[in-house]
């Protein structure tokens, strides 16, 4: 890693392996990260906006300091597991082989649990653009203006406030009573956020469907993208026809313990075959 500093703010590179900005910020996992030039990304997370870029041979992340690269994205972007270990371990696997040869550089977000529970809420029943434009919406609507054109995720505590009718403007649809019940059980500590770090999958699932439109994918997605619970395993179409045209019997032992990562890969994969 190497430090910068570019008109006060810090360039951090590091050497780029087994990571693609395009495949890992537009891979469906994340939905607050665009394109802004070639090879050039620019989001928001944990309330930090952030500038990446990718050269041949390194992601630079632009705008940021030392302290909050350690504390934020170094976790964020999963950098400090061994994506080329883990790939080799995949490739004992057929179909697997090929997604990793494929799709080689989508590494896991470690994001936000609170941000990312509401992300995957949004999610259900949706596409893509539209849960993109539901969540900038809402970031618009109720949180923290950082400068520029970014904004923070809105708290529990703004969105109880706004209710359900103060949601009209993101256009969330039948979703915002359930984002409105997720506030309230999470500020009121009916749902604990942080004990679910230390819970199985199992306690995790149910501790977040307890929230009204948490169902089993819902909780599955926010275990494995907000809380890093890397064997979760969500499930949605793409899923079901992997798994019944090509693991019927269940995923490859090469997964186990890590089968948030691998259906990742082959989510991504099938998806754009």
């Amino acid at each position: 890693m190497k430090t910068e500093k570019s008109n006060k703010k810090s360039i951090i590179s590091v050497k780029k392996s087994c990571f693609d900005l395009a495949l890992t910020l537009d891979c469906g996992q994340a939905f607050r990260w665009a394109p802004t030039g070639e090879n050039e990304w620019h989001g928001v997370a944990y309330s930090r906006p952030l500038t990446l870029r990718q050269t041949e041979d390194e992601i630079i992340f632009i705008g940021t300091n030392d302290e909050d690269f350690e504390n934020i994205w170094k976790p964020y972007f999963d950098l400090e597991r061994d994506y080329e270990i883990l790939c080799r371990r995949f490739e004992a696997d057929g179909n697997l082989k090929k997604a990793v040869s494929e799709c080689c550089g989508i590494r896991l977000l470690r994001q936000e649990p609170w941000e990312a529970l509401c992300s995957f809420i949004i999610s259900a029943n949706n596409n893509i653009p539209r849960i993109k434009g539901i969540i900038d919406r809402l970031c618009r609507l109720l949180g923290e203006h950082l400068g520029g054109d970014d904004y923070a995720f809105p708290s529990p505590e703004k969105i109880i406030e706004a209710g359900v009718e103060g949601l009209a403007p993101i256009r969330a649809g039948f979703r915002a009573k359930y984002i409105v019940d997720a506030a309230c059980k999470v500020a009121s500590g009916e749902v604990d956020l942080n004990s679910i770090f230390n819970m199985t999958l199992d306690e995790g699932r149910d501790e977040l469907i307890k929230i009204k439109g948490v169902g089993e994918k819902v909780a599955q997605c926010a275990l494995l993208y907000g809380f890093g619970k890397v064997d979760a395993f969500p499930v949605d179409v793409w899923v079901k026809r992997i798994m019944s045209e090509l693991y019927p019997e269940g995923l490859p032992e090469c997964t186990n313990g890590v089968r948030g990562i691998a259906q990742q890969y082959l989510f991504h994969w099938r998806r754009t075959r």
